[in-house]
């Protein structure tokens, strides 16, 4: 039977203790033992269902990372303070000095700039490809190379990266295939298509609010215990553990993200039919334009839509200023990075985040001065939304 991701999150529900119908949040940093027989085992990893110290297990985020692993179909889970916690530890789990990355050049900005100005301080280098050219990536591979990376759905270019292809090469290579499924949580599931690792910033879809950021980290259950290894888990030692409340806060959360994430692909497929109605340069992955459209459906888990991003283009970043701020004074929603809120949420890229990206690369990868990235929201009237975006555009 084909994997449902919604099914496996739902099937994950627990109830809680003391008969909770949620999971209480335990706020510990640390847990007390029967003997120091027992620490001692705990800090070997030999004593099972203890917890050590929340910075590498507490309950409430043992919790929300099950959840996590069965929605993503994988072994395992890792919550983390931020998503660039999650990138970050695990570039840094899977490389040493001398070692070679192959990244997509279309990434969120802080995952470019760790790559191309974080990492060689550790003469770990970075090679950027067109993720949607695969002999760009072949090529790119060095016998040094250890790590594909690449998001799902690319920010801000909104490219479908061909996951089960990426793979294929990985094998051949000896490699492992990372990917960020932030844009498409449900939509696309990586490690059924092939990725050995998802990473997730949970601060967006994931959990929906915009109340806190978060991270996480999906792959096998070797993997996972390697990152909260006590000597060399970069998880661990980086500390970049994610706050048991605000876990317990996006484990809830997380349940309705079905639900939202279809609202958003509706109204995200009615602005972008309208928008393409208007003759603007839409992109989106729902349209037959697209030029991923094709492999977009051969991936996706159809149920969920095509997701909640849309990038027009309007050429300039001072034409997409004024229309961005008339917008705002609309009431269409806010002028803010980010993304995965109920209300909408509109930035320009290469001004914000894309700006660690020099012009000069953003030039090359097609990344217009005057994008910009609508995060659609749950709004209830997309088409009076509609009408107020087309109100500002006519006024430009």
């Amino acid at each position: 039977m084909k994997f449902n991701p919604a099914v496996s999150l739902e099937a994950s529900a627990e109830i809680g203790s003391h008969r909770g119908v949620n999971h209480m949040i335990n706020d510990s940093a640390t847990y007390t033992f029967e003997s120091g027989e027992d620490m001692t085992a705990c800090f070997n990893g030999e004593l099972e269902g203890a917890y050590l110290y929340s910075r590498h297990w507490n309950p409430t985020n043992f919790a929300l990372s099950k959840s996590l692993a069965a929605m993503e179909g994988t072994e395992a889970a890792w919550d983390t303070g931020s998503g660039m916690a999650a990138i970050t530890n695990t570039i840094l789990q899977l490389c040493s000095a001398g070692d070679h990355i192959v990244s997509s050049v279309s990434s969120y900005g802080g995952t470019f700039a760790f790559m191309k100005n974080y990492l060689p301080k550790f003469n770990i280098h970075t090679d950027f490809v067109n993720i949607t050219n695969l002999d760009s990536v072949k090529k790119a591979i060095k016998p040094n190379t250890k790590v594909i990376y690449t998001e799902s759905i690319t920010n801000p270019l909104l490219q479908i990266a061909d996951i089960p292809e990426l793979r294929r090469i990985a094998d051949e290579h000896n490699i492992t295939l990372v990917v960020d499924n932030t844009f498409s949580p449900l939509i696309i599931s990586p490690k059924k298509l092939g990725a050995h690792i998802v990473v997730y910033s949970l601060t967006k879809f994931v959990n929906g609010k915009n109340d806190t950021t978060a991270g996480a980290i999906c792959g096998d259950a070797d993997f996972i215990n390697s990152l909260i290894d006590l000597n060399d888990g970069s998880s661990m030692l980086l500390g970049g553990v994610l706050d048991s409340i605000r876990a317990a806060n996006i484990h809830k959360n997380l349940f309705t993200l079905p639900i939202r994430m279809q609202q958003h692909s509706r109204n995200a497929m009615f602005l972008a039919k309208k928008f393409e109605e208007m003759g603007l340069k839409v992109n989106y992955p729902g349209l037959e334009s697209h030029p991923q459209h094709e492999l977009m459906k051969s991936i996706m888990n159809p149920q969920f839509g095509f997701g909640g991003m849309i990038a027009i283009d309007l050429e300039t970043p001072e034409r997409a200023s004024r229309f961005m701020s008339m917008m705002q004074k609309k009431g269409v929603g806010y002028l803010a990075v980010s993304l995965g809120y109920f209300k909408t949420l509109f930035s320009n890229s290469g001004k914000s985040t894309s700006s660690e990206v020099p012009e000069d690369i953003q030039k090359e990868m097609g990344l217009s001065p005057g994008l910009v990235r609508y995060s659609v929201g749950l709004d209830f009237d997309i088409n009076a939304s509609f009408e107020k975006i087309k109100e500002c555009y006519q006024a430009l």
